[in-house]
């Protein structure tokens, strides 16, 4: 798995093995503290994404895949107003399918994230 953290207007890749227990059966939106990967850190969970690059949707219950009618936010954003469009999306409960994690820093540690920033 791969942790975004957004902090400070930075963001941070950092790779997760091994600890992938911390986010299994979160949800979007819960707090959780990532001590075993970096001590003193809690972060809110914004999103994510599985292995096909399906984006994670908050409004969708469960960690099933469900195409969705919708006209905007995650994952869409329309050509022309009141365009709607059928797309794929991902439940907001994070599982092993899930490869990519979005989250951002509540409370920071002492030491800073170990790798550098993430290319924007």
């Amino acid at each position: 798995m791969i942790l975004n953290l957004s902090h400070k207007d930075k963001s941070y890749r950092i790779v997760v093995d091994g600890k992938e227990y911390l986010f299994l059966n979160k949800k979007i939106g819960d707090e959780i503290d990532i001590s075993p990967i970096l001590p003193g850190y809690k972060i809110r969970l914004t999103g994510g994404s599985d292995v096909t690059g399906t984006p994670m949707r908050p409004d969708l219950e469960g960690n099933t895949r469900k195409y969705l009618l919708v006209s905007g936010g995650v994952g869409y954003r329309p050509k022309r107003k009141g365009e709607k469009a059928r797309k794929l999306f991902r439940g907001n409960v994070y599982g092993l399918d899930i490869v990519q994690i979005n989250a951002v820093v509540l409370q920071a540690g002492d030491q800073t994230p170990p790798h550098s920033p993430a290319k924007k």
